[in-house]
């Protein structure tokens, strides 16, 4: 899959991890929220603390939920923001070619273990920021982002990069919390935006917006198709 980075890109890989290397020839380096030496707690934190104490959701459906919206997604170019530790495996088909990406090495290396020990044959992970993605125009027929899109410091730099490596009527799918779900009144981190400005930054970035119809805590699961 590496015909799809941009012409003049360049990476090395370890451990199945591929970096992108700067003008200096050094791999490009980001500071992940969580800090890579807590990347091995990362899913006890998701499944012990976060989706019961902040969401005020259930883990278990979450799961079913993008199950279900992922059911019909067979033989597609997968391109996914910020991968975490790999959850994808648990609601994305292995016949699909899927690129994960995240500014987390640490995370990443999870996932490539993940991947590959669920039969995934056609997964690739790049250590990379959503706001400037390293791959060709028109390069992917979906593009996943699960529980970080409060995380992007500028979400229309992001939607611009995904319009610009996704393929005429692709669907993003989404899920995030939302501040009109927040029934808990928890402290969220990130940007938190809601349903409405959700809408309208889609909407001035060339995608419609739908919410699927489901509940789950003070996440919000939706799809945006590029027009």
């Amino acid at each position: 899959m590496a015909e799809m980075l941009k012409k003049g890109a360049k990476v090395i890989s370890k451990k199945g991890v591929n970096y992108l290397l700067g003008n200096d020839g050094k791999p490009q380096v980001f500071k992940p929220w969580l800090g890579d030496s807590f990347s091995f707690l990362y899913d006890c934190i998701m499944r012990k603390s976060i989706f019961p104490k902040k969401f005020g959701g259930n883990m278990g459906k979450h799961l079913d939920i993008l199950c279900r919206e992922l059911k019909d997604v067979h033989g597609k170019r997968v391109l996914e923001l910020a991968t975490g530790s790999g959850s994808a495996v648990n609601f994305l088909h292995t016949g699909n070619s899927y690129t994960g990406t995240d500014i987390s090495p640490g995370l990443l290396t999870k996932a490539v273990n993940r991947f590959r020990s669920v039969g995934f044959d056609q997964a690739e992970f790049y250590v990379t920021d959503a706001e400037c993605l390293p791959f060709e125009d028109a390069s992917f027929d979906v593009c996943i982002c699960i529980l970080s899109l409060n995380f992007f410091d500028d979400l229309n730099k992001v939607l611009k990069e995904v319009k610009r490596v996704i393929t005429t009527y692709s669907v993003f799918i989404c899920a995030v919390p939302v501040p009109e779900r927040n029934t808990l009144g928890s402290t969220i981190r990130g940007k938190i935006h809601s349903e409405e400005e959700l809408m309208k930054i889609f909407s001035e970035n060339g995608f419609t917006f739908e919410r699927i119809p489901c509940e789950n805590g003070s996440l919000l699961y939706f799809r945006a198709h590029k027009v």
